[in-house]
């Protein structure tokens, strides 16, 4: 008897296992996820047009993926897989990015970099969204790939398994609001002055770009592009204010520095402030003598320096000669870096530009952009994975220092002057701690031009940088350049970031099977209970024979 009450007790704990194992009926998890790029530029659409998602999650590797929500990791994710996705109408899919950038392999993010540029160029209605990696989310992504797994397995062992052990997750982005369209976006551009010792002195414009780009606006901090060519110019002007600020060394040239915004949409910042410059102003040094525009564009990797031009420069002009003292400097200073002249002429039938400096050549102003990109359609100009650990601050800082010398030298006229001679150093250095500082500021919340006139901290970047001017620059100015609403250069659309719940269930093949079991347990126990005194004789005489 008591045998069979310890059998009795044992099939109870057996089915309260079986029951507290059991995930909850349904249980949820909210989470934030930003959605792809969303505009349309130059009469062509770009990105996703849906936000919408009511989906089962389900991993990329699954034959089968319509009106499913498709889960990948940076790793997992291509443009064949995306596409694929999309042939089978997939509901949506979300693509689960580590906090940890540096903890993704090199070769992975430049998989990723490629594949994320190709799906930029095409129009979607199947939802993207993107989220950071947590336990929960982990969680999800390692369930739904074993069960992937399993479809190679018998069909026995697949219903078993996802009688038992399957967990089907529902992903839900619900919104009753329609995605509008935002066409008063501002574009801002900061300028600022060191005057020269006359005023009629020739310019040099040394310009880069603020704004930042990739798949999701909400998650583009754009450390190399161009976070770095903001950096550098920001310390040309410290360390050129102390050169302009004593008569004895304040040369014969204007430096007219330049932010500008809404570089990742065709140079529109640029674009305006030429125009209000060139055609509206009554005085502006764009009017008068300018020797060459500089462009600084992502220079903080590399060993590589690319001058790309619109037309090849002319002996004897401003900007070949300047060329000219970067080459020298480079060959005797860093003999290991590799300086190339890029041409590539403006096609007056594209609606777009490639650089900055071809907007100033289509107003007849020379310039050129000089970056460590040789092909002006990289896909490091434009990725969410461009972030602090993508920049090598000693190739950021010796780039810095070769722009620097090259200025000096041209406009002190030091051609033909020993190799040796450094313009820049001791207090006129470089300063790791401030190129640090300026970086991890740029990168400290997103840049995308969506987002600078729209949100507090991120119109407090531009505050900050005009702030910046203003410590080291004269005649400093604020551009700020809204679109016409009846004929924008640009349209973007909101419902960029959103509250994603998702909610845990077991299947209905579970309930069935759990159902059997409690049946199976309580006929045993009515069994028991019935021929307790059978039970009983059986075991009784068992023991007895096992006595003997």
């Amino acid at each position: 008897m008591e045998l069979s009450i310890t059998a009795l007790v044992l099939l109870q704990l057996c089915v309260q296992h079986l029951l507290g194992s059991a995930l909850p009926a349904v249980s949820s998890y909210e989470f934030p996820a930003y959605r792809m790029q969303q505009y349309n530029m130059a009469q062509q659409k770009h990105g996703c047009t849906g936000a919408i998602v009511v989906a089962e999650a389900r991993s990329a590797e699954e034959p089968s993926l319509t009106r499913r929500c498709v889960i990948m990791k940076v790793e997992d994710f291509t443009t064949e897989k995306c596409l694929e996705a999309q042939r089978q109408n997939a509901a949506a899919v979300l693509i689960l990015l580590p906090r940890n950038i540096s903890s993704i392999h090199p070769d992975r993010i430049q998989s990723f970099m490629v594949s994320e540029s190709e799906i930029l160029q095409k129009e979607t209605f199947m939802p993207v969204y993107v989220a950071y990696e947590d336990e929960q989310l982990l969680y999800m992504y390692e369930e739904i790939k074993q069960t992937a797994a399993t479809r190679t397995s018998s069909i026995f062992v697949r219903i078993l398994r996802s009688m038992v052990t399957a967990t089907a997750f529902q992903i839900l982005v619900s919104n009753n609001a329609p995605i509008k369209a935002i066409t008063n976006n501002a574009v801002v551009t900061l300028e600022g002055v060191l005057p020269g010792t006359v005023e009629d002195a020739p310019t040099i414009v040394i310009t880069a770009h603020y704004d930042s780009y990739g798949l999701a606006p909400w998650l583009s901090y754009g450390a190399d592009s161009n976070g770095s060519g903001v950096t550098i110019l920001l310390e040309l002007a410290r360390l050129f204010q102390k050169l302009y600020s004593r008569p004895s060394t304040r040369p014969n040239y204007h430096l007219l520095f330049s932010l500008t915004g809404g570089g990742k949409y065709n140079f529109l910042g640029t674009k305006r402030w030429i125009e209000e410059n060139l055609d509206h102003a009554e005085s502006s040094l764009l009017h008068d003598n300018v020797a060459f525009v500089l462009c600084l564009d992502t220079l903080a990797s590399k060993d590589e320096l690319y001058v790309h031009v619109s037309r090849p420069p002319k002996p004897d002009t401003p900007m070949y000669s300047f060329i000219q003292q970067l080459e020298e400097v480079v060959s005797s200073r860093f003999p290991w870096v590799k300086v190339g002249l890029v041409h590539k002429k403006i096609n007056l039938v594209e609606a777009t530009v490639s650089w900055e400096h071809e907007r100033y050549s289509l107003r007849r102003i020379l310039g050129f952009t000089l970056s460590h990109l040789e092909d002006p359609k990289s896909e490091l100009r434009g990725s969410i994975l461009d972030s602090m650990s993508q920049v090598d601050f000693r190739k950021l800082r010796r780039n810095g220092i070769i722009v620097a010398e090259a200025l000096a030298r041209y406009m002190y006229k030091l051609k033909g002057s020993p190799k040796g001679v450094q313009v820049f150093n001791g207090q006129l250095d470089f300063l790791d701690s401030r190129l640090s500082s300026l970086m991890s500021f740029l990168t400290s919340i997103p840049r995308a031009t969506q987002l600078l006139d729209k949100e507090p901290s991120h119109t407090l970047l531009v505050n900050s940088l005009e702030h910046e001017f203003k410590r080291y620059l004269q005649q400093v100015r604020r551009h700020t350049f809204r679109q016409d609403k009846r004929d924008p250069d640009i349209t973007f659309f909101d419902q960029m970031n959103q509250l994603v719940v998702m909610y845990r269930v077991k299947p209905a093949a579970f309930d069935l099977f759990l159902g059997g079991c409690i049946a199976a347990y309580l006929g045993i126990i009515y069994y028991a209970v019935q021929n307790c005194g059978f039970l009983y004789t059986k075991l009784k005489a068992s023991l007895k024979s096992k006595h003997q």
